[in-house]
Order: C-alpha cells, then sequence, then structure tokens
C-alpha cells in the first residue's frame, strides 16, 4: 500500500510546474495463514520453516546461518547473539523480540514487519530489505552499512547511533521516530523523506542528504552541522 503523505494535492499542482515529489515507501501487507506452533527444538542452520508460530522462544547463542522463514510469527522471542547469517525472511512478523548482538549481516527481509522490537547491536550490514515496516521498539547501534532498503518505514521507533554507511535507501520514510547519531557516511539517498521524524540528529554523512527532503524546521536544526561540513565558521558580531 502506498502512503499518502500530507499535502500530496497541494504538492501535485506544484509538480506540475517541474517540482519533483518524494515518492512514498509501499508497506508490506502480511496477511499470515493458519500457524503450526514450532516444536522442533534448537534452529538448525539452512532449516526451512513455513508456516509456523515461534512463541517465547529462546534463540539465544544459536545459529540458524542461511535458513528460510516464510509466513511466520516470531513473537516475544530472544536473539542474543544468535547467528542468522545470510538468512531469509519473507511474510512474516516479528512482535516483542530482544537481543543484543544477534548476527542478520547479508540477510533478505522481504514483506516484513517487526514490531516492538528491543535490540543492540545488530548486524544488518549487507542486507537486503524490501517492504520492511519497524514499528514501535528501540534498536541501539543498528548496523546497515551497504545494505540496500528500498520501501522502508521507520514508524515510533528510536533508533540510536544507527550506521547507513555505504547504504543505499530508496523510498524510506522515517515517521515520528528518533534518530540519534545517524551516520550517513557514503550513503545515496532516493525519495528518502525524513519530515516526520520526531528528532533528526545526524552525526556523520550529512553532506550525502542529496536524494532525501527536510522540512523547514529541520534545516534551522542541521543548520550548525551543515556550515561545519562546508567550512563556515558562525560568529557573532562582535564576537572573537
Amino acid at each position: 500500500m502506498v502512503r499518502k503523505t500530507a499535502g500530496a494535492a497541494g504538492r501535485a499542482g506544484r509538480a506540475g510546474r517541474g517540482e519533483k515529489l518524494v515518492k512514498g515507501a509501499r508497506r508490506p501487507g502480511v496477511r499470515l495463514p493458519p500457524l503450526d506452533p514450532f516444536t522442533g527444538g534448537e534452529l538448525e542452520p539452512d532449516g526451512d520453516y513455513d508456516g509456523l508460530e515461534f512463541r517465547e522462544t529462546d534463540f539465544a547463542g544459536q545459529d540458524g546461518g542461511g535458513a528460510r522463514f516464510m509466513d511466520c510469527a516470531l513473537t516475544g522471542c530472544a536473539l542474543d547473539e544468535t547467528r542468522l547469517h545470510h538468512v531469509r525472511l519473507l511474510d512474516s512478523v516479528l512482535t516483542g523480540t530482544r537481543g543484543v548482538g544477534t548476527d542478520l549481516a547479508e540477510a533478505t527481509l522481504r514483506d516484513v514487519e517487526l514490531v516492538d522490537a528491543r535490540l543492540g547491536g545488530v548486524q544488518l550490514h549487507g542486507s537486503v530489505l524490501e517492504r520492511v515496516l519497524v514499528r514501535g521498539g528501540k534498536i541501539d547501534y543498528l548496523n546497515l552499512r551497504k545494505a540496500r532498503l528500498k520501501d522502508v518505514v521507520f514508524e515510533s521507533c528510536v533508533l540510536v547511533e544507527p550506521d547507513f554507511g555505504g547504504a543505499r535507501l530508496e523510498r524510506v520514510e522515517f515517521v515520528d521516530c528518533v534518530l540519534k547519531g545517524a551516520d550517513f557516511s557514503a550513503a545515496t539517498l532516493t525519495d528518502v523523506d525524513l519530515r516526520a521524524a520526531a528528532e533528526l540528529d545526524i552525526a556523520r554523512g550529512v553532506d550525502r542528504l542529496a536524494g532525501a527532503v527536510i522540512s523547514p524546521s529541520q534545516l534551522m536544526d542541521l543548520a550548525p552541522v551543515l556550515a561545519a561540513e562546508m567550512g563556515v565558521r558562525v560568529v557573532g558580531i562582535g564576537e572573537e
């Protein structure tokens, strides 16, 4: 489903005079079938999990690298130091997931909803995220370096020092969420909408915001960072 941004009708009129509209992200439309409870014990590398419900399952320290999860629901699961390198998460919903040091490097997430997560140090570098909704919760030190994000929405969540270094972001929205110390170094942005972010704090990579849209108030907040990036000193008259 395409999310329509506020004032779309007015901007559409201006677009006819040459102004380009930011394209909204397509959200996932996950419709889970009746699920069977997971009773298989520990995760298996390259395992195939289809139509299963994982409820309050502790996967801490387990290895599910290369596994495929399709039409699954993971509710209240623990992923501390869980190895899920190269995993594929498809048409699935993860609710109340918690963990530190989860390895999801080079994973594929397609049509996935991540709701009320409490995660720290998640490794998603080199991953592919398409039609993903991250809603609620808090994620500290999210590593998305060199990842590809397309049609991704971060909504009502807190992201502490997220690292988008070298990543490619296309049709990505930040809605009512807090970004603290974000790193966009060497990132490529296309139709990235930051206007509705509740807090926007960019530590590095402000020079990579071409392709993003921000609000006038955000521009004022980012003015010191932009000035520093350009090597401009801002000094009042009479000040040394």
